[in-house]
């Protein structure tokens, strides 16, 4: 399968990387910095298991430096990201090759071929003018979800940490089990990375929400990682308080998430003290990716009509952050928090 993973940063140099190193035929897309190191020395993994003692060179280009059509296009940009680019994804998937969104939150097609009274509905903090509705073929699509701690250290150095749930989950839209998916495992497992295939893509989805939702907002709140916010006290009861909230819009659509509150909290605090790629962005400048993780996620209480005040709160400051940086263009450190007392 001709391969192309749009979005270099760490999920997605760390997959070039691996399937360069087995032999498949897979071209990175970068730009700026991590093109750069990507070209001249390719991708370093540093830490776990899947580290490497020598760079792993790489086939990279540049956007619209492409040679479609490909096969598979792993989309790895945020999910605010992909409205500008929706027309050029699909020229380079063409009319046969299948997309993988690997962003996390809630994904622009999650009320799409779902058996809901809420089937079809558009969620418009995540897809505001229909942009993505109208670009992306639905039968194209592959449901994705990315466990693999990782952190962009520097251009082209990428730091992993173990994980137990280290693996790239896929399904179809309407949980079918095809032959498909198969495929695209049998391209990734032996390059290193485990695939799970699920019948219930969004369960994975909200899954990985009771981390996201909660760490990912309060770390642009607070400069805090996971593992230093749920072992203080006072953040961490704020974060069970939200946990149990996801839970509940969960229920409203139908997907059962059986975890305690107060045990996600407690797993969280034993975690390596990474920086969420949320943090990461504030600290860059970057704009974020609130609206998949939290604005969706309060937009769908909104309406299956479930209280959720601590993520109101939470999401509402966090929107704010990412306007400053939005219209600003500053980075938002712990030093230029210091700096306004």
């Amino acid at each position: 399968m001709r391969t192309l993973i749009f979005g270099a940063g760490a999920i997605g140099a760390y997959l070039g990387a691996i399937l360069t190193a087995a032999g498949r035929d897979v071209t990175l897309v970068g730009r700026g910095a991590q093109y750069d190191a990507l070209a001249a020395r390719g991708v370093q993994l540093e830490g776990a298991k899947s580290g490497r003692p020598e760079p792993i060179r790489v086939r990279v280009c540049r956007p619209e430096e492409e040679k479609p059509p490909y096969d598979l296009v792993f989309v790895s940009v945020k999910a605010h990201q992909i409205e500008p680019i929706a027309e050029h994804l699909c020229r380079l998937a063409g009319n046969t090759g299948l997309l993988l969104f690997g962003q996390n939150g809630i994904p622009w097609w999650y009320f799409a071929r779902l058996d809901s009274p809420l089937r079809g509905t558009r969620l418009r903090s995540l897809d505001p003018q229909g942009v993505l509705a109208r670009s992306f073929p639905l039968e194209q699509v592959i449901g994705t979800m990315v466990y693999k701690p990782a952190d962009l250290v520097e251009p082209g150095r990428i730091r992993l940490a173990d994980s137990t749930e280290d693996a790239l989950t896929i399904g179809e839209l309407d949980n079918r089990k095809t032959e498909r998916l198969e495929r695209i495992a049998e391209l990734i497992r032996p390059a290193g990375w485990p695939v799970r295939i699920t019948t219930d893509i969004r369960w994975s989805k909200w899954d990985k929400l009771l981390s996201n939702a909660i760490w990912n907002p309060l770390g642009v709140l607070t400069q805090g990682t996971a593992t230093q916010l749920a072992s203080f006290a006072g953040t961490a009861q704020l974060a069970a308080a939200m946990v149990a909230e996801v839970i509940s819009v969960a229920g409203s659509v139908g997907v059962r998430l059986d975890a305690d509150p107060n045990k996600v909290v407690a797993a969280a605090a034993q975690r390596i003290s990474l920086p969420s790629s949320t943090l990461q962005d504030v600290r860059a400048g970057r704009p974020l990716e609130i609206d998949a993780l939290i604005g969706a996620v309060i937009e769908i209480a909104r309406l299956t009509g479930v209280a959720t005040p601590c993520l109101d709160v939470v999401g509402a400051c966090a929107a704010f952050v990412n306007q400053r940086i939005v219209e600003d263009g500053m980075a938002i450190t712990s030093r230029s928090v210091a700096g306004t007392r």
